[in-house]
Parts: C-alpha cells; structure tokens; sequence
C-alpha cells in the first residue's frame, strides 16, 4: 500500500524562494527505526485518517527518510543571551516538506535530530531521546493550556549511543520531526541584515505576508500591517505562556517564529510555584530569560528586528506600533488569568484587582501554581455565593487567602445559577487536570530509562487531555 505521508500534496513555497535561504541537506542513516510517538491528533489537520496510516508509514517517511523534495537546512542569524551569533542555521534538523491543511494554512514538517548539516559547527545534528520525549509533552501541555504552539507529529528512537554533558552518557537517541505553520524566525531576517542584502530581505517578507499573513496582500501599507500584526501575535503568545505557568529557557531571536507560534524547546519547565525569578535553563546564569522577564524579552526581540526591517519599513512607525505590546500583554494576559478562575468577562477594574490579589495569594503563599487552578476546578460550587466559608475552605494558610477570598466572593454575588453553572465549565476547559513540573516528566523518563517502559508516558499523555 502506498504511504499516504508520501502521497499529500507538498508545496514548495520555501523552496521557490532559491538557495539563498537554505541549503539542501541529506538525513542520517540510523540503525534502528521505533516508533515512540505518533500524533493521531495532527492527522485529520492534513487530511489524513489516522485508521490508514499504519505505524510503518510513520517510520518510512519521518524515520528512514523516504523523500518526496529536497531537505532544506534554513539559513539565519540570532542574538543568544543577548549576543549577536552569525555562525547559526539548522545545525540538526531540516525542512522535511510544507503542507496545506484543510483549514487553508500551511504548515511545516521539520525535524530535530536528523543528523549533520553544514551549521552543526562541532556537533552531531542528533536528538537525545530524552530531549524528544520532554518537547512531546511541552508542546502537548501548552496546546492544552490554549497556547499557539508547534506541535511533535512523530518521534522515532534510532538505536544510537549519544554523549552529552547535561545527561548520563552514553545516552539513547531519537529523531522528531515538528509539525509548525512556519520555520521562518526572526534570525532568518537578521542574518540577511548582517549580509546586508535589503532585496533578499523583502523577498523573504513578501513571501511571509503571502503565505502567513494572506489578509493583508492587498492593503496598500502591509509591511507595517504586518509588523503591527506581529506584535500583537507576540504580545498574545507571551500571555500565554505567563498564563500557563510555562517559562520558556532559552528566548533568542533565533527561537522566535516569524508567526508568533511558540516552538522549539530546550530545557523549558512550568513553575512548580509563583516565583517570578524562576529560570528554567542551568546555563542562564544571569537570570536573563526568568519567568517573569519572558514578556519584557519578546518585546526587546521585536525592537531587535526592526534593525533588518527598516529597509522596508519606517523605523519610526515600528517604535511608535511597539509601543502597544505592553498594553496588548496586559489585557491578553489579564483575560486569560480571568478565565482560568471561572469568569469570562469582568470589568476592567474588578478584573485588574482580582488579578492583582490572585498574584499576591500565590506568591506569598507558595502554593503549588498548578495545585492552586486545579483545587478551584475540583472544588467550585454555585454555593460559594452563598457561603464565603466554603470558598477553598482549606486553604493551609487561609490569612494569606483572606483577601482574594472575600474579593471572588464579592464577584460571585453578581451572578445567577445558570452562570454560575457556566463558571464550572470554564473552570475545566481553562484548568487541566495534569501539571508538567519537572518530577513529573522524570517521572515519566525513568520508567523509559531503567526498564523501557513507556506506559506511564502515554497514560501522561492521556491525563494531559482529561
């Protein structure tokens, strides 16, 4: 039977921008093929049924490399940790094929872990398989959490020994492969400003604005559409992660999507606490990309691609069209947490003063971030507006719930059972019931390790969605 992986109709939209973007790569050869992971959820995005795609399938297109064009190895630039890197590009992975999906958009295949490219400088191009397993749950996590992230379509162990400095080595290997609406990243647009080839750049913004931000093809001032549209991606995404107790690691101009998706994870975690100094990355030693300067260095990464923008753009009109982030972040970010307590719409000002005392509550308190959203999932009543004494009743430290406490309900006294009844559900849709702080994934990971047993990881998975 031919494999449906190899049959869909792949369209060379980055490929028709010419080799000045990428460089054409051949993939690894791995002397075992096992399927660890396959993403059915994807599958009906493309068209696909996953009744008739067969576990083989996965492993001969994303495993084996069975092709259907060239593997593109993208070319950019970024600035890491505040640094600017010109000796960047995909140095493990390589643009697989781009797609249509049913809904109109296209979407990529990219890999990580599929071997040596011409930007790998001294390293392998491989993936640890642990290294696969965590972006399978991150991404699985945050698109639950309501994030607009990439997602892992397959991963595959591939039978190699790897060594590492930040894992016990020799460590086992895999190859993922990604499945993004784009792999364009703000890099690639610095790197052509490092080169100084203006053209280049607006071929490759042309090329966005087509293929991503279609809308605004006909309006007369799209680059500055675009940018302003942008921003708000950005503002929004930052919401996100803040509103999902995500802390990203590692936010460099490299690793930030030129559509505002969130993608490619390193050492990320959520926050077992509310802690805003909390860092994710061993190696972020100044504190740089902690918790609560994620929203801070988004908006210094859209300042930083002005620079190779300006040859297109008025740099004015991006300061001033920047100057909005905060305000979009805030109102993103203040709705969001709004809802992950039950309330669809509020006031502006009820909805800025029970953020406010929800922040404090957590910080000062200490409760688990996660444990804290879950408790009022379980245990919400449409008699809290009845009862103040029954609202999270026991609170281990219930001085420092206090104040939130008579706020929320002071709120409720404004709502009808029905409402309240709607409160309940958006409590479960806001508030998954599994968390992902890192005891959780090694949970998960030792199983794997010691015994190959990967149960427990696909009953994690499962969790994620109850």
């Amino acid at each position: 039977m031919s494999n449906p992986f190899l049959s869909l109709n792949y369209e060379p939209a980055i490929q028709t921008l010419g080799n000045d973007y990428y460089d054409e790569v051949l993939a690894a050869e791995f002397p075992e093929h096992i399927l660890r992971f396959r993403n059915d959820k994807l599958l009906p995005k493309i068209g696909l049924n996953y009744q008739d795609i067969k576990d083989e399938h996965f492993i001969e297109a994303f495993g084996k490399f069975h092709c259907v064009g060239p593997f593109l190895a993208l070319r950019y630039h970024g600035y890491q940790f505040g640094t600017y890197n010109p000796n960047l590009g995909d140095g493990r992975g390589f643009l697989y094929g781009q797609v249509r999906g049913i809904d109109g958009e296209l979407y990529d295949f990219g890999t990580k872990g599929s071997g040596r490219t011409p930007y790998s400088r001294t390293a392998d191009g491989k993936l640890t398989l642990k290294g696969g397993v965590r972006e399978v749950l991150a991404a699985e996590m945050l698109h639950r959490h309501g994030v607009r992230t990439s997602r892992c379509l397959s991963l595959i162990e591939t039978g190699e020994g790897l060594w590492r400095g930040d894992e016990p080595s020799p460590t086992r290997s895999s190859v993922m492969v990604r499945f993004s609406r784009s792999h364009i990243r703000f890099g690639t647009f610095e790197r052509l400003h490092f080169f100084k080839r203006s053209d280049l750049t607006k071929k490759l913004l042309d090329h966005v604005i087509d293929c991503y931000y279609p809308h605004l093809k006909e309006e007369n001032n799209c680059y500055f559409l675009f940018y302003l549209e942008l921003i708000e991606r950005v503002a929004k995404l930052a919401a996100q992660w803040m509103t999902a107790g995500f802390c990203h690691a590692v936010l460099n101009t490299d690793n930030m999507s030129i559509t505002g998706e969130s993608f490619d994870y390193g050492p990320y975690a959520f926050i077992p606490t509310y802690d805003p100094n909390f860092t994710a990355a061993y190696f972020d030693y100044s504190g740089l990309y902690r918790y609560s300067h994620q929203p801070l260095v988004c908006k210094s990464n859209l300042y930083l691609l002005q620079e190779p923008l300006a040859a297109i753009i008025e740099r004015e009109k991006m300061r001033t069209a920047l100057d909005k982030f905060d305000n979009l972040y805030l109102q993103e970010y203040r709705q969001l947490m709004m809802k992950r307590l039950g309330f669809e719409q509020l006031s502006e000002v009820d909805a800025e003063k029970l953020l406010q005392l929800t922040i404090k509550m957590l910080k000062d308190s200490q409760v688990g971030y996660h444990d804290f959203f879950l408790k009022l999932r379980q245990k919400f009543s449409p008699q809290w507006r009845d009862d103040i004494n029954q609202i999270l009743a026991n609170f281990e430290q219930p001085e420092l719930i206090e104040p939130w406490r008579q706020y929320y309900y002071h709120l409720l006294q404004n709502y009808s059972d029905n409402e309240l009844k709607e409160m309940g559900k958006i409590l479960q849709k806001y508030n998954p019931q599994q968390s992902l702080i890192r005891p959780i994934i090694e949970s998960v990971w030792e199983p794997i390790m010691q015994e190959d047993n990967w149960q427990p990881f696909y009953d994690l998975l499962e969790r994620i969605y109850d």
